[in-house]
């Protein structure tokens, strides 16, 4: 069952101004070290580099902060599936893009997309479920749940 995705504006004011900061300090660092790789191997490799999810490493830091080291590894596992699945679209818009009609070229990338980032996480799913992981079990040992954080007083972090 998916969880219910909601709004709660009040959990902005728990964000600290360091936090803004560090996102802006990794994703500047990032976009400056793709810039020097397109100097030196030409805009291509810099756009290659450029696509890198700038906020990854500092939402992580983050993640790993707020709701623990173990979220942080679901979130980062998450975001190397969605790292192929957008590489694998890339590859097909690359060599289809000058012989196929771009509706078409955009068609297909898009559904090997989906198909590699569903057939990905399928895959994660399942060995996660043959080794006894436990999912959403193992996902909440050694964090406290929103109900423990409320009580002492911390507030209720919803899952990113």
């Amino acid at each position: 069952m998916t969880p219910r995705v909601t709004v709660q504006p009040k959990q902005l004011a728990a964000v600290r101004p360091w936090e803004y900061a560090l996102r802006f300090v990794f994703g500047g660092a990032i976009t400056v070290g793709a810039w020097l790789v397109g100097k030196h191997w030409g805009t291509a490799a810099g756009g290659l580099f450029l696509a890198f999810p700038a906020i990854m490493p500092a939402s992580l830091t983050l993640v790993k902060h707020h709701d623990g080291r173990q979220c942080a590894i679901d979130d980062a596992r998450g975001g190397r599936i969605a790292t192929v699945a957008l590489a694998c679209f890339a590859l097909i818009v690359a060599t289809t893009a000058t012989r196929w009609p771009p509706v078409l070229v955009l068609a297909v990338a898009a559904l090997a997309w989906m198909a590699v980032a569903a057939g990905s996480w399928f895959i994660l799913a399942c060995g996660e479920r043959h080794a006894g992981a436990g999912g959403a079990d193992r996902r909440r040992r050694g964090r406290p749940t929103d109900r423990a954080r409320a009580r002492r007083g911390g507030a209720a972090r919803s899952r990113r």
